[in-house]
């Protein structure tokens, strides 16, 4: 008995030291992260980002234009001459065992962070994912021999999942978001081992980063009271249609990212797609960064009129194509946040007819669903999407039913989709 327990206590030491210290150094990361996407914002937009202001909507449109044309092109530089001799590696390979070269991988993670901080279309969630997941796989193979601080291979796959999920938590401080990506989307498998370690790391990111971001919502929703019943109609109509949507979204990038330019192809594409992102932005501001501004013009429509629907219109097919082309012309990044904005607009179309039937629910309230099913579409991950929207607007308990039934559906329409599109 006692034996057992000394086995039990050398296995378990090691990552309990590994999941705090990790957390306070890939919470640390992000921290660093952020404050380099306000310093870009900053310095060549002059600008703030808030959850009122979310784009830059104050600059003269040259201004806007230069920005995003220049971030382009010193973006395409640095990714060239480091792609010289090097791919990124995925979280997902690195999980297998494949290296994250540390240095090289901060290289990429910044480049990405400054890409979206001088306006071009991309989420800005990836970069600091990839810097957990490097980190830790240093951390394991630099105590590999170490007799205390020594990790089984099962428990070093697990933690740079959990890192992974911690450095979301850490920018976005949603410290259930991060520990719900990790197990679903990255390490997928379920025990107390993994949900201890993933929540525990991502709390400890989710209180580092919020030392520069607060506890603010990252989107302004208005009233959080979701009438269960009364809006159950819209979300048997909405989360179907999404899932449909997101699927084909997904398979979206899958296509651009199989094809994304990455030798001296990325020199001259990646900036023509400034130029191309620079001319949207300059009359519409929204279309900039990870997609925040139009997330949050839809989630702020509260009247319905032409100028209003035609404004949101362009918005998902310009956010759609220039976030597709940005990563076909070698651009790096996520699609969380760009398919929230996405799926916002869908819920804001539909909403506007609901709510002439249906009083007691809210446009932004159908925005917010909308939301939640497509990212469930596109990432695959439903309880992810789920708690995501929860923790970035603040949202309250009765918004579980609506966004629970939606996301189930969502994911079961999407999943037939894509086993259709792979026969």
């Amino acid at each position: 008995m006692g034996e057992r327990r000394m086995k039990s206590i050398s296995k378990n030491v090691p990552l309990v030291i590994a999941t705090v210290v990790l957390g306070v150094i890939v919470g640390t990361s992000s921290l660093l992260l952020s404050i380099l996407l306000d310093l870009s914002e900053k310095y060549f937009l002059n600008f703030e980002e808030s959850n009122r202001i979310p784009v830059d909507i104050f600059v003269g449109p040259g201004h806007r234009f230069i920005s995003v044309f220049v971030g382009s092109a010193i973006a395409a530089i640095v990714w060239y001459y480091l792609q010289k001799n090097y791919r990124p590696v995925g979280i997902s390979k690195a999980i297998t065992g494949k290296t994250m070269p540390l240095v090289k991988t901060l290289i990429h993670v910044v480049t990405q962070i400054f890409y979206v901080g001088t306006g071009n279309s991309i989420g800005r969630e990836l970069a600091p994912r990839e810097a957990g997941a490097a980190i830790a796989q240093k951390w394991e193979r630099h105590f590999a021999n170490n007799r205390y601080l020594k990790l089984d291979p099962e428990d070093q796959k697990m933690l740079i999942a959990c890192a992974a999920g911690a450095g979301f938590s850490g920018v976005y401080i949603a410290p259930i978001t991060g520990a719900v990506f990790a197990i679903e989307l990255l390490y997928k498998k379920v025990n107390a081992r993994v949900v201890a370690v993933s929540l525990t790391m991502s709390v400890i990111a989710t209180l580092i980063g919020s030392i520069v971001k607060g506890y603010k919502p990252y989107y302004l929703v208005g009233s959080k009271n979701f009438p269960s019943l009364r809006i159950l109609p819209i979300v048997i109509i909405l989360a179907p249609l999404l899932g449909i949507m997101g699927a084909y979204f997904k398979l979206g990038v899958k296509k651009a990212s199989a094809h994304r330019a990455v030798t001296k192809n990325v020199l001259y594409q990646l900036p023509l797609m400034g130029i191309i992102t620079g001319i949207v932005a300059a009359f519409y501001p929204q279309i900039m960064g990870n997609g925040r501004g139009l997330a949050q013009l839809a989630m702020s429509t509260t009247t319905i009129n032409k100028n209003v629907i035609l404004a949101l219109l362009f918005g998902f097919i310009a956010k759609a194509a220039v976030t597709l082309l940005s990563i076909k012309s070698g651009a790096y990044g996520g699609i969380l946040t760009p398919s929230i904005s996405l799926g916002a607009v869908i819920g804001v179309f539909l909403g506007m007819l609901y709510v002439q039937i249906m009083p007691g629910v809210t446009i932004t309230q159908c925005a917010v669903l909308g939301a939640a099913y497509f990212l469930t579409a596109s990432q695959q991950a439903p309880l992810m999407a789920m708690f995501m929207l929860f923790e970035v607007c603040h949202l309250n308990f009765t918004a579980f039913i609506p966004l629970a039934l939606g996301v189930a559906l969502s994911i079961a329409v999407s999943r037939w989709v894509n086993a259709r599109l792979a026969k």
